[in-house]
C-alpha cells in the first residue's frame, strides 16, 4: 500500500481531532447505521468472492544507495556495487480461471520472484505479464492444475457516493481479510500522477491491501485498492481505489500486448489562470516545448493556448494530458490554439510516451 505520507503527498496531510457530535445527531447516526446493518450483512458476498482474492509475496534485490550525508565524500565508495535483498507483500484478485491475476504495479515492481497464495494455502509462482506505472496496475499469470475461482468486473461509473462497498486483501500480511464501508467520494486527485481519478472509501485499508479488490454488493470489482491517507501509515478511514472503468481497459491491453503505449507531445502545460478572453472559459497554456519532441517538430510554441483537441474543448492540463495519452502513438491530432490573438489549428503526429511515472 502506498501511504499518502510518502513524499508526493506529504503536503496534503491533515488530522482532525476533538470533534464531537451533538447527542441527538450522534444518536440518529447510530440508529440509522443499525437499521441498515439489520437489513443485510456481507457474509454471502465474502464467502463467494474470497476464493478469488490472493495474497502476493515478492522478493528481489536492489542497489544500496548511500545516505545523503555520505554522497560526495570518500565514504560513498563503500556503498558502490552493494545490493540488498528486498521483500514485500500485497494483494490481488483472479479475473480469469485460466490464471490471470490483477494487482498494483507498485506491489510487484521489479521483483525477481512473485508468489501468490490462494485461499486454502496453495502457493503458485507467478510471472508478470505486464505493468503500467502511470495507472499503477499490473497483470500476473499463474499455472494451476485446476481452474481458479475468478471474480467479474463491475461498473465504477454506476456507483453512487454513500453506497456500501467491501474491501478484501492481505493487510499487514495477515492473509485474506475483508472490511466494509461506503463510497465516500469520487474523482479524487491525490497527487500520484496525471491519471488520478480515485474512488475514496472509508472501508479499512492498510499496508498489504494494495492491489486488492473493492467490491460492490453484487460481488463485482468496482475498484483496486491503491493508497491510504494516513498520518500514522495505518488506516485512518480514508482509502483510495483505482476505478474499475479506468483499470479494465488497461488490464485488457496488458493481456493482449504485455504493455501500454500512450501518446505524448513533449510539452509542459499548466492551467491558464485568466479566463480565455474569446470564450470566457478556461484553457491550457503551453509553458514549455521539447525541441526534439512531437510538439517541437510540429510547430507548437511556448505561449500557445490550447483550446481544443480534434474539435473537443479542453480546459485543464490534466484533461489535455489524458486526451493525448489515449491517442495511439503515430496518429495525428489537431490542436486548436490561440496564438498572438488569433485562433489557428496545428496538426501534430503523436509520439510514444517515454517510460517513467511522470
Amino acid at each position: 500500500m502506498v501511504p499518502l505520507s510518502s513524499p508526493h503527498v506529504s503536503r496534503r496531510r491533515a488530522l482532525l481531532g476533538g470533534l464531537m457530535l451533538p447527542p441527538v445527531l450522534a444518536g440518529c447516526g447510530t440508529s440509522a447505521i443499525a437499521q441498515r446493518g439489520a437489513a443485510f450483512d456481507f457474509a454471502d458476498v465474502a464467502e463467494r468472492v474470497l476464493p478469488a482474492v490472493v495474497n502476493i509475496a515478492v522478493s528481489g534485490e536492489q542497489s544500496v544507495q548511500p545516505p545523503a550525508e555520505f554522497r560526495g565524500t570518500p565514504f560513498e565508495r563503500y556503498f558502490r556495487g552493494r545490493r540488498e535483498r528486498v521483500q514485500g507483500a500485497g494483494s490481488g484478485f483472479v479475473i480469469d480461471p485460466a490464471g490471470y491475476v490483477v494487482t498494483n504495479n507498485h506491489v510487484v515492481g521489479n521483483a525477481q520472484r512473485v508468489t501468490i497464495s490462494i485461499q486454502g494455502g496453495q502457493e503458485l509462482q507467478a510471472r508478470v505479464v505486464g505493468g503500467d506505472e502511470l495507472a499503477d496496475l499490473a497483470l500476473l499469470r499463474v499455472e494451476s492444475r485446476t481452474p481458479l475461482v475468478a471474480v467479474a468486473w463491475g461498473s465504477s461509473a454506476s456507483m453512487r457516493v454513500g453506497q456500501w462497498v467491501m474491501a478484501a486483501g492481505n493487510p499487514f500480511g495477515l492473509g485474506g481479510s475483508v472490511t466494509s464501508g461506503i463510497l465516500s467520494a469520487r474523482g479524487r486527485d491525490i497527487g500520484a500522477g496525471p491519471f488520478d481519478d480515485f474512488l475514496q472509501t472509508d472501508a479499512a485499508i492498510n499496508p498489504g491491501n494494495s492491489g486488492g479488490p473493492l467490491f460492490n454488493l453484487a460481488g463485482e470489482v468496482i475498484g483496486i485498492n491503491t493508497a491510504i491517507y494516513s498520518p500514522s501509515g495505518a488506516n485512518a478511514g480514508i482509502g483510495f481505489a483505482t476505478p474499475s472503468d479506468l483499470a479494465r481497459p488497461v488490464i485488457e491491453t496488458l493481456r493482449r500486448d504485455g504493455k501500454v503505449e500512450r501518446g505524448w507531445l513533449g510539452v509542459q502545460v499548466q492551467d491558464l489562470v485568466a479566463e480565455d478572453p474569446r470564450s470566457g472559459r478556461r484553457a491550457v497554456l503551453i509553458a514549455g516545448v521539447e525541441r526534439v519532441g512531437p510538439a517541437g517538430r510540429g510547430g507548437l510554441r511556448v505561449g500557445d493556448v490550447v483550446l481544443a483537441i480534434n474539435g473537443e474543448r479542453t480546459e485543464t492540463s490534466r484533461s489535455l494530458v489524458r486526451s493525448i495519452a489515449a491517442v495511439t502513438p503515430g496518429q495525428t491530432v489537431r490542436l486548436t490554439v490561440l496564438r498572438d490573438g488569433r485562433t489557428q489549428d496545428v496538426s501534430l503526429q503523436v509520439g510514444r510516451r517515454p517510460p517513467g511515472p511522470g
